[in-house]
């Protein structure tokens, strides 16, 4: 944690003067055709998020395009306008037409995207998922953004203690294919069948699609649908955001407790008024950043997403390739907790 902690810290003054990413494919990139060497044989590595107008996804992306700068490739970054996968596979085949190195890909559903991305491995291209994981057959490796079980287990703990260990509670999450959001809810539910939450009663899980409309109209469905509920879950830095509006507007601080995982920036102002007392996240950047520097190993052939595959990761220092179910991950580090200690030098960071 505390090396998590330091190492998030250092990318203050770098932070402050990056220029903030574009969710489209710079024009260069996206225009290149199938050449591969019109930038004196630069390797071409492409990034697709879940959608755009996510400020976490713009984040990312930034930190994947920071990477693959620094070892001297172009990074070429989409996101469609919807959270679909039927959108992310017309991007898939776009980059498989320009004959791009590297895909990594943060997906919009785990098995829809398996036809074009095996497509993209058959042509050579080094495939990876971050964030939101593919299935197995659909990557050569996962970049995982924390433990999975720690990110599940730590925020129904939380909101346990926020809420006396009594009462009724929902999650907010974003799609309802998310693997991530959907792997961090089923260790929410294995936290609660301790005894020891007997009195909580987890009453609705909520899909707000990352989409900050919907996700602040899934909040109010479930104080009218809920009157007597205590506490939100929203794992997704969407949805989080959108439901401490809705709390604060309402005027329900203290009343409906609320914790999940969001970015400080965006957060601030509610853990500053008490409406959130406490929320996680990790540093998205270093999550981006972790995704380009795997990319390269892969194109470079230093790793090929096996068990015990280990490389180099720039100021992330060593990192190791390990068992992720069917397939292989790369595990980044674990949740990091922001509250009123330390959320005013964090909200300058990210």
């Amino acid at each position: 944690m505390k090396k998590f902690f330091t190492s998030c810290l250092s990318l203050l003054l770098a932070v402050t003067v990056m220029v903030g990413c574009s969710t489209q494919a710079p024009k260069s990139a996206d225009n290149a055709g199938s050449t591969g060497g019109a930038d004196g044989g630069k390797k071409r590595f492409a990034i697709i998020f879940k959608n755009t107008g996510n400020p976490y996804g713009e984040k990312q992306m930034e930190g994947f395009k920071n990477a693959i700068e620094e070892l001297g490739g172009e990074a070429i970054l989409k996101a469609p306008d919807q959270p679909t996968a039927e959108a992310q596979i017309q991007m898939i085949e776009e980059l498989i037409s320009q004959k791009v190195d590297a895909i990594a890909i943060v997906g919009n559903d785990p098995d829809a995207l398996q036809p074009a991305l095996k497509k993209a491995m058959d042509a050579g291209i080094k495939v990876l998922s971050l964030d939101s994981a593919v299935n197995a057959q659909s990557r050569m490796v996962h970049i995982n953004q924390a433990d999975p079980e720690r990110i599940g287990r730590v925020q129904i703990q939380a909101v346990s203690e926020m809420i006396g260990g009594k009462g009724e509670i929902a999650v907010l999450s974003a799609t309802s294919q998310a693997t991530n959001q959907n792997t961090w809810i089923e260790w929410m539910k294995k936290e609660l069948e301790d005894p020891k939450y007997k009195d909580i009663k987890l009453v609705k899980v909520a899909y707000g699609d990352d989409l900050r409309d919907k996700s602040v109209a899934e909040t109010e469905a479930l104080l009218k649908s809920y009157p007597d509920l205590k506490g939100i879950i929203a794992p997704t830095t969407v949805g989080i955001a959108a439901a401490g509006k809705v709390l604060t507007d309402k005027g329900l601080k203290g009343k409906v407790q609320l914790t999940g995982l969001g970015l400080p920036s965006e957060m601030a102002e509610y853990i500053e008024s008490g409406v959130t007392p406490w929320m996680y996240l990790w540093n998205p950047v270093d999550v981006g950043y972790l995704a380009g520097y795997a990319a390269d190993a892969l194109v470079k052939g230093t790793i090929t997403g096996k068990v015990g595959d280990k490389f180099k990761a720039g100021r992330l220092g060593d990192k190791e390739v390990i068992q992720d179910g069917d397939g292989t991950q790369i595990m980044l580090g674990d949740p990091f907790k922001f509250d009123s200690s330390n959320i005013g030098e964090w909200k300058k960071v990210y």
